[in-house]
């Protein structure tokens, strides 16, 4: 299938089991691929988000009733629907948001495997009982919250939606998605395989829009706890606006992730894993390597590196940024960082794909000899461009890591385990690695950064999310009534 020559049915906001069109403002959907106009998407008012609230709060109480083994069928079926239409899945994930079709079908399994947790849940989720004396006895179980949200990103637009779905829905609640309006298509088919695995009408809802959907969903009283995920200036935004409102809310921001690469590292493991990192997703990923530092005498490996690199192609394995506006701020970095005195070795600038010269592509980019304080090795570019800095000393390189606001992943090449275990336990950074570009956890581990690349408590995904999505009820009873005394009963 030429997935570009896709037009797709325009996008539909969902409540209560069906899709309703557009009632208002719409804007284009566009294939980042070639330019082209695939589908429109609404951009909805809070009368509509009113709508999808209380339809998920009357289909609350049924569906928070029923045992969590009862919830999770649904996810064994759906599994099984995602599976069975894996193809077109991936086809839809590569055409709206233009990744390679490898890297959406990778995108679809990672939901394969998140619905695969959900599934394991009812072995995870278990009521603590304990005789704590005699005659008296106290349990905790985990109960659902309520009306739950989720604001998803454009980078990832079926796998990030199902970090939250599978495990919130599971838990006993019930939801309202917010894909990003760049990238809606995926969302309408997880609603619809949502509702062939037998999930209620209610339980599962979309509604499409902007910034102003983003801020009524912080604001609504009818909604207890609200994920993000996106740039970690928005995530500010949601996390105080929401917990302002007294929800809960877990924001997960962007990420400057440091590669420290050493003298005695294996050139070949290296570059392969550095230039995959950097440009995977087209540098579209928040566990994305943009910035190396190297240290000591790693000029061989910069070399791997920069050949490597020349292997990624844009158009074949190396898929399009998501817009012109993105195109030409990855670029501006790159120049800003030539005229401060970095050196490109790579240069992806100016690129074009024949045949699809109205795409939005930028070629992989290694850039060497940048300084910390230049704002390509800061800031988060979120393409295809790897910054390199030098040092002597791995404490240096550790401060330079150390030195970023954010803190979402640190990686270390070496071959050596105690040098590994030393920058791992120095790093501040809330994933690490070990001669891996992308130390990202797998179920049930679970996924977050430290600093200003997470807000909130706990993690989105894995065992850490469960307290998330559930609170704690305490129960004591006391049956005996002739039962011995102490001071506890």
């Amino acid at each position: 299938m030429n997935v570009t020559d896709i037009q797709c049915p325009p996008a539909k906001n969902y409540i209560a089991g069906s899709f309703q069109g557009a009632n208002g403002r719409s804007m284009e959907v566009i294939n980042p691929a070639d330019g082209s106009v695939i589908s429109t998407v609404p951009l909805s008012g809070k009368e509509v988000l009113d709508e999808a609230v209380e339809a998920a709060t009357k289909a609350f109480p049924a569906w928070s009733a029923l045992t969590l083994k009862e919830r999770t069928q649904v996810f064994y079926k759906f599994r099984q629907l995602l599976e069975e239409n894996m193809q077109e899945l991936s086809d839809l994930v590569s055409l709206e948001n233009g990744k390679t079709f490898g890297e959406a079908q990778a995108e679809v399994l990672k939901g394969i495997e998140l619905s695969e947790f959900a599934c394991s849940l009812p072995t995870l989720v278990n009521d603590e009982i304990q005789e704590v004396s005699k005659g008296v006895e106290c349990r905790t179980s985990h109960v659902p919250i309520g009306v739950v949200a989720s604001i998803a990103p454009f980078n990832f637009p079926f796998m990030v939606p199902l970090w939250t779905i599978p495990n919130a829905l599971a838990l006993g609640n019930c939801m309202i998605l917010k894909p990003s309006e760049l990238v809606p298509l995926s969302a309408q088919r997880i609603a619809e395989l949502l509702k062939e695995a037998g999930l209620p009408d209610g339980v599962f809802n979309i509604v499409n829009g902007d910034r102003d959907i983003v801020e009524a969903i912080c604001d609504h009283p009818g909604i207890e706890a609200v994920s993000f995920v996106g740039s970690t200036k928005v995530a500010k935004i949601v996390y105080k606006r929401a917990t302002a409102n007294l929800k809960r809310c877990l924001a997960l921001g962007g990420a400057k992730n440091h590669l420290i690469v050493l003298e005695d590292a294996n050139p070949e493991i290296s570059a392969a894993n550095i230039a995959a990192s950097m440009s995977g997703c087209a540098g579209q990923r928040c566990m994305a390597a943009s910035a190396m530092v190297g240290v000591g005498k790693i000029d061989h490996i910069v070399q791997q590196i920069c050949e490597e690199s020349k292997k990624i192609v844009p158009g074949k394995n190396l898929g399009s940024v998501i817009s012109a506006a993105a195109k030409e701020r990855i670029e501006r970095y790159i120049t800003e960082a030539e005229a401060a005195g970095a050196r490109v070795l790579v240069d992806g600038r100016n690129t074009t794909v024949p045949g699809k010269e109205g795409g939005y592509y930028v070629g992989p980019t290694v850039i060497d000899n940048v300084t910390p304080d230049m704002a390509i090795a800061k800031e988060e570019v979120f393409g295809p461009v790897l910054a390199i800095m030098r040092t002597d000393d791995v404490d240096e390189a550790i401060r330079i890591e150390n030195s970023s606001n954010y803190g979402n992943a640190s990686s270390v090449f070496t071959e050596s385990g105690g040098m590994a275990n030393y920058v791992m336990e120095r790093v501040s950074a809330g994933m690490v690695g070990v001669n891996i570009g992308v130390p990202v956890p797998r179920e049930p581990f679970s996924f977050g950064g430290w600093n200003e690349s997470r807000f909130g408590v706990g993690d989105i995904t894995g065992k850490s999310s469960i307290a998330f999505w559930t609170k704690l009820k305490k129960r004591t009873t006391k049956w005996e009534a002739k039962a011995w005394k102490d001071w506890a009963s």
